[in-house]
């Protein structure tokens, strides 16, 4: 699931030996955005351009740039400086990095096209069926299997998860096994999962989620428990570091929607994987979990009235 991820990778200000900081592309575009309102209405023209078509201003001429804005060349120079470059030939450069890291954030929003007039409708709904139909293929059964014996066996569980996406379902999956009495902990914040993984000992199990598999401190956190001989699951990415450095790994790849404004459909897959894990180990532990989850029930209902299939402890 957006590895929220991922998505989920912050880019250190120093390397791990405290050299030099490493150089950071400038965010051009938004530069230009944000210095809008400070430029001579020429200038402005020259901004419309590039906003509207950054690739063509990459790829233009200055002289067909300026032609484009109804301006002279001298004044595309001028809107260069005005938002902090040295030239055309630097402002160039840097869109043109902006347009490799951010092009498809820069596409319009496509068009009406269903009677209910919200184009993203069946975008949402059918990316959502598509992403449960790749974890239903993908997920492998007997992994499966082995993660609930993992779990069920375990002293205690905790589960790593970083980032928007993996941060939430680091916590629904603390939501979902305590309810069987499994002792379980969530943890979001790298430094926690480093301290936490450094009192692991064997027979405690680590819970490691991340939509691409590659969040350095997460698979650092793991190395730490593993070193310290606990287990580990993945809920991941295929093929991925993450996923090499665990002893069990629930892996599905869903590819993205091309609609930015839309949120990441493969946390729907990556939710029904935590689903399984979790009724899986419920299975595993039987008779003790279900009695830890009428007990929930039970003070859950005493506590407010409801039907008896409404959602647990909701």
């Amino acid at each position: 699931m957006t590895e929220a991820g991922s998505q989920d990778e912050p880019v250190p200000d120093q390397n791990a030996e405290g050299r030099d900081p490493v150089r950071r592309i400038p965010d051009i575009i938004s530069l230009v955005k944000d210095s809008y309102s400070e430029l001579r209405p020429a200038e402005r023209r020259v901004a419309d351009v590039v906003l509207d078509d950054v690739k063509y201003a990459v790829d233009a001429s200055n002289a067909a740039l300026a032609q484009r804005a109804g301006v002279s060349e001298p004044t595309v120079t001028r809107f260069c400086r005005a938002i902090g470059c040295e030239g055309v030939r630097d402002f160039k450069l840097k869109l043109a990095q902006s347009l490799v890291v951010g092009a498809l954030y820069l596409a319009k929003s496509p068009s009406v096209s269903n009677d209910n007039g919200m184009p993203f409708w069946n975008a949402v709904f059918g990316e959502a069926r598509r992403a449960l139909q790749e974890a239903e293929r993908q997920l492998d059964p007997g992994e499966l299997q082995k993660a609930a014996e993992l779990i069920a066996k375990a002293r205690q569980v905790t589960v790593f998860g970083l980032g928007g996406s993996s941060s939430a379902l680091a916590q629904e999956t603390q939501y979902r096994l305590f309810r069987y009495g499994i002792t379980v902990s969530a943890q979001c914040d790298p430094y926690l999962m480093r301290m936490t993984a450094s009192t692991l000992k064997p027979g405690d199990l680590v819970i490691a989620i991340s939509a691409t598999g590659r969040t350095r401190e997460v698979i650092e956190a793991v190395g730490l428990a593993k070193h310290y001989r606990a287990n580990a699951i993945a809920v991941t990415a295929p093929d991925t570091e993450l996923a090499r450095a665990c002893d069990v790994r629930l892996t599905v790849a869903v590819p993205e929607y091309p609609d930015t404004l839309k949120p990441t459909a493969s946390r729907f897959a990556f939710l029904a994987a935590i689903d399984l894990l979790a009724v899986a180990s419920a299975y595993k532990l039987d008779g003790s979990a279900r009695e830890t989850v009428r007990r929930i029930k039970y003070n859950a209902q005493i506590h407010r009235t409801g039907k008896e299939m409404e959602p647990l402890g909701d």
